[in-house]
């Protein structure tokens, strides 16, 4: 054995990253036979031998736990790794913290530095349809837990927050204040949260018999500058709607910012609810109307199962439900003639 020769030369000489260098000489099957072969022929050209003694202290449980969030920028998702956190520490566990970006390729990254890292399992909020090393997670059989997203085709417990009733409450709430023109900013459809509560409001939309224009419906990425992006495209329609509804709380800041903008006071010229329930939104003039869920029991919850997975135990699905926390934002009543309004800029 070469002593000078190093996991980092394997890895350059079969064209793979160190991670996957170190999971294919610890014998970890969440590699793919081509990359397998290529850092096998590497270590034998190279000379190089694995650490028996390492690998033995590897082998055991590091106590760590690595939690993968979509945004670290959005409140909710730190509250989310705020309950899952605690928790974990709670069972003297420690949690590496990761953000996917709302990226399928930046989440890859942090997937493959935690198998590397060899944490004892996952919490995480899935980008994209399942593809890359999220499936090489499940494979090799990492115990992994999905928070507030599911990936379709995947067998994993998960921790999610019933869509369809919240998206109920909020429609049922402005139809009630009666708005017939509800003009919905919603998530991408590659993510389960983006399709479940599109499906959800063109439901509740039927079921009160409220205009269903399509021109009523935009998507945005779950970020900011998308929220006040759909409110302009909304607000510029011939007949606009009277009311906004904000799949997620980045989403409502940006349309809030586009709807000032335009010289309109929400809650007297246009009514507007948001999801998520951050906890500067009751300090704004006016104060939102949200619906809620408990973004710190997500986390929790996911960290419990996880700990449950881990410890050779089983877990089920979990849906925590949502409520309406109305505020004066959605106070305004429809009047088909304020969306309108000449922008003050």
């Amino acid at each position: 054995m070469d002593a000078t020769v190093t996991l980092k030369d394997v890895a350059a000489r079969a064209g793979v990253s160190v991670g996957t260098a170190s999971r294919v000489l610890s014998g970890h099957s969440a590699t793919s036979p081509a990359a397998r072969e290529r850092v096998r022929a590497a270590a034998t050209e190279l000379g190089y031998r694995v650490n028996a003694r390492a690998q033995a202290l590897r082998s055991a449980r590091s106590h760590a736990v690595g939690l993968l969030v979509s945004d670290v920028r959005n409140p909710f998702f730190a509250d989310i790794a705020h309950g899952a956190e605690q928790t974990a520490l709670a069972s003297s566990y420690v949690t590496l913290l990761a953000n996917a970006n709302e990226d399928t390729a930046q989440q890859d990254t942090y997937l493959d530095v935690f198998l590397t890292q060899r944490v004892d399992g996952i919490i995480i909020a899935p980008q994209g349809e399942g593809r890359g090393d999220l499936r090489a997670l499940e494979q090799a059989r990492v115990p992994l837990v999905f928070v507030d997203r599911t990936v379709d085709g995947f067998e994993v417990p998960s921790v999610t927050a019933d869509n369809a009733q919240g998206v109920e409450l909020a429609v049922a709430h402005l139809a009630e204040q009666g708005h017939t023109r509800i003009g919905y900013i919603g998530g991408p459809p590659s993510v389960s949260t983006g399709r479940a509560r599109l499906s959800a409001f063109l439901e509740s939309i039927a079921r009160h018999q409220l205009d269903d224009d399509p021109a009523l419906i935009t998507a945005g990425d779950f970020r900011r500058a998308s929220g006040g992006t759909a409110a302009a495209k909304l607000l510029a329609h011939h007949r606009p709607p009277t009311a906004l509804l904000a799949a997620d709380s980045l989403m409502a800041v940006g349309a809030v910012s586009e709807v000032r903008r335009r010289g309109l006071r929400i809650g007297e010229d246009l009514a507007l609810v948001a999801f998520d329930d951050i906890e500067w939104f009751a300090e704004l003039d006016p104060p939102l109307t949200v619906v809620a869920h408990d973004a710190r029991a997500l986390g929790a919850t996911a960290m419990r199962l996880l700990l449950d997975v881990i410890n050779g135990g089983t877990a089920e699905s979990v849906v925590l439900p949502m409520r309406l926390i109305p505020r004066r934002s959605s106070s305004a009543r429809p009047t088909h003639t304020a969306a309108v309004r000449p922008s003050s800029v």
